[in-house]
């Protein structure tokens, strides 16, 4: 059994900042790719990637420069910090893990998610 809590999510403003957690439990994780997602319904928009280690990263095209994803195996966590928010920006946004050990950006390749947590950026 592998369970993603994501937590963080919130109002803010244009400009402003949140940061994103994500606690995985349940199975091995340091193996494992991680990834944000985004989205409403069944849409599912890629955000970012970051291999098993932590030393290769992906960033969906809208978000590069803006968004960094981390993780600490140690603790089993994910996170993505958001910087320079704007009102596109909002939607439920979800963790989710691969079974490879290299960066995703198809959201088909990944088998676990997480409920979501909803982020909006108010003009």
């Amino acid at each position: 059994q592998v369970q993603l809590v994501e937590s963080g999510g919130g109002l803010v403003q244009a400009g402003g900042s949140l940061r994103l957690s994500c606690a995985a439990s349940g199975r091995a994780f340091s193996t494992y790719a991680m990834g944000w997602f985004r989205g409403l319904g069944k849409e599912r928009d890629f955000v970012a990637a970051i291999n098993w280690n932590g030393g290769s990263t992906r960033y969906g095209d809208s978000v590069r420069g803006r968004f960094t994803i981390s993780r600490d195996n140690a603790k089993n966590t994910v996170s993505l910090q958001m910087n320079m928010l704007k009102p596109e920006d909002t939607a439920v946004y979800y963790c989710a893990r691969t079974v490879y050990s290299s960066a995703e950006i198809n959201p088909s390749n990944y088998n676990y998610w997480g409920q979501g947590t909803q982020v909006t950026v108010s003009s």
